[in-house]
C-alpha cells in the first residue's frame, strides 16, 4: 500500500511538471509571434535622423528623410 501511494505521488508530480512546462512553452511562442520584424535603418545625409529603408527618399548621393532634404542637398 505504501508503494502505491508513493507511485501515485510521483505520477502526480510528473503530470503537474509536464503541464507547467507545456504552458511555459506556449507563452514563449506567443512572445516570439508578437515581436515586430527587424528592418534596416539608414541615416539622412542632411539632418542625421535614422529612418527605415522603406520610408527613406533615395537620392544620387545617399538616403534622405524627406524630399525637401534631398532637394537641399542635391540641387
Amino acid at each position: 500500500m505504501r508503494f502505491l501511494l508513493i507511485f501515485l505521488g510521483v505520477l502526480l508530480v510528473a503530470w503537474r511538471w509536464r503541464t507547467w512546462r507545456t504552458a511555459v512553452q506556449r507563452e514563449r511562442k506567443d512572445i516570439i509571434r508578437t515581436t515586430p520584424a527587424i528592418t534596416n535603418m539608414v541615416v539622412c545625409r542632411q539632418c542625421g535622423v535614422h529612418i527605415p529603408v522603406n520610408e527613406s527618399v533615395a537620392g544620387r548621393e545617399g538616403s534622405y528623410c524627406s524630399a525637401a532634404h534631398r532637394l537641399t542637398m542635391e540641387p
